[in-house]
């Protein structure tokens, strides 16, 4: 099993002919992540590597493609308006790694994304991993092991440093997913950690905060109440 992601995932990345998109686009394809559609506004019928369809719209790749996630590179003065696109195309998941999104359009976005039930990680996130089959995000995927830790963290390097520590003492994971550090996100600590919990292939999980804010404080209690499974903190 894994969580939020598998080899089955069909992807969109929105901006994918941007320097960044481009550039993670192909890493992600690399490690295996099914890659069915970019979109960029006013680049439709081009593609990318010349395998990959690019598309104006995000309903237009998903009609095109059946894709169920989106990941987002796109400067934070549009990422909001591009989270926004893809949840009211009923993208199930999306993944925004940009930074520095106003708090006051992540306002709107939050209102939006509840109603239409979207599932969104980050902004200001490194993404999402699932071991040996989907990577959504900058996570350098070759420091990485198939195991049995599930990884939820706010902060993107610790994310990288946490599993590269469990890889040294024998510790492989499931999934690794940087939820972001911004005020106001999608998928906050306790909602990952209850994935982890009813995920019948993580045995246990490492959990990473940062400084401010009551989420670890929040996500403990939870655990305290309702987790089966040991959780580092």
């Amino acid at each position: 099993m894994s969580i939020i992601i598998n080899q089955e995932t069909k992807v969109i990345v929105q901006g994918i002919t941007g320097s960044e998109g481009s550039f993670h686009t192909q890493q992600m394809i690399s490690y295996g992540t099914n890659i069915v559609a970019g979109v960029t506004p006013g680049k439709g019928s081009q593609t990318f590597l010349d395998k990959v369809p690019v598309y104006d719209s995000v309903i237009e790749a998903k009609e095109e493609t059946a894709a169920n996630a989106s990941i987002i590179f796109v400067p934070p003065y549009f990422a909001a308006e591009a989270i926004i696109e893809a949840s009211c195309a009923k993208i199930d998941t999306i993944v925004c790694i940009s930074e520095g999104i106003p708090v006051k359009d992540m306002i709107e976005v939050k209102n939006i994304i509840d109603i239409n039930q979207t599932r969104l990680i980050g902004p200001n996130c490194p993404g999402i991993i699932t071991i040996n089959e989907c990577k959504m995000g900058i996570m350098p995927g070759n420091i990485a092991k198939k195991g049995r830790v599930g990884v939820v963290s706010k902060s993107g390097t610790l994310t990288y440093e946490a599993i590269h520590q469990l890889v040294n003492v024998g510790l492989g994971q499931t999934s690794a997913v940087g939820i972001g550090g911004d005020p106001i996100i999608g998928t906050n600590m306790t909602e990952i950690l209850n994935l982890f919990e009813n995920d019948k292939e993580t045995d246990g999980i490492v959990m990473i905060g940062e400084i401010g804010g009551q989420m670890e404080i929040e996500a403990a209690h939870w655990v305290k109440k309702n987790c089966s499974k040991p959780v580092v903190g």
